[in-house]
């Protein structure tokens, strides 16, 4: 993909990054569950205020990362893959809505709604960290966009890491909703402020001037005929 659609792909993906945390935030702050507690998906469940606004934010989320993956460069193509499948399973997440309180097991019955939803949200956050990984540690990249990667990547994991374990151990409550809301806003931090980089369209490299194309090839004739001269005395 030429550079001036990656960076077309970049503006794209920052605005559908911008448009879905907006979406999403108004929409959790006006859930069952308000803007702290419960977890994030209870704002799309039928009987919610603001389902329409969260799953529109949702899928406009998917959209980032589908623009974000073509804004890449080939060489993050690993990376790429990673936000192919993250806004695969972010639609998903949008489609399938979770019952009433979002339950998961081992501590609540779920339904097999519930277990979609939750699988998809789930590996949606997982591959999006992995492919910060991707790009601050594994793959080559530009400095900035290793610099983003790298922060964001090292706050993301071990929070990634405490929400699977907070799942398993301790259940729905307010410190798997606190670790949750943390590990989205990273996520979407990383998101934006890549895709701003990407969004920098490379300057054209400058195109000779005719006339000092002329003047050089006159310098060049001109040494040429001196040297000769000098050779022949």
């Amino acid at each position: 993909m030429p550079d001036a659609a990656r960076a077309v792909a970049g503006r794209v993906a920052a605005g559908c990054v911008l448009l879905g945390a907006v979406a999403v935030t108004v929409a959790v702050g006006a859930g069952p569950g308000g803007p702290w507690r419960g977890y994030v998906s209870e704002a799309g469940v039928s009987d919610s205020a603001f389902a329409s606004t969260y799953r529109m934010g949702v899928f406009a989320l998917a959209a980032a990362l589908l623009a974000l993956a073509a804004a890449l460069p080939v060489t993050l193509r690993l990376a790429a893959g990673l936000l192919l499948a993250g806004a695969a399973g972010t639609v998903v997440s949008g489609a399938v809505t979770c019952s009433a309180g979002c339950p998961l097991p081992p501590f609540e019955a779920a339904t097999p709604a519930d277990l979609v939803h939750a699988g998809a949200s789930i590996v949606a956050a997982g591959v999006t960290v992995l492919a910060m990984l991707v790009v601050g540690f594994v793959r080559p990249a530009t400095a900035g966009l290793r610099r983003v990667a790298r922060v964001a990547g090292v706050v993301a994991l071990p929070v990634a890491g405490a929400v699977a374990l907070g799942l398993l151990t301790v259940g729905r409550g307010d410190l798997v909703a606190g670790l949750e809301r943390v590990l989205l806003v990273v996520c979407a931090g990383w998101g934006l402020c890549t895709a701003l980089l990407l969004a920098r369209r490379r300057p054209a490299a400058p195109v000779p001037d005719d006339r000092a194309v002329s003047r050089a090839r006159e310098h060049v004739e001109r040494d040429e005929r001196v040297t000769g001269s000098t050779t022949s005395v």
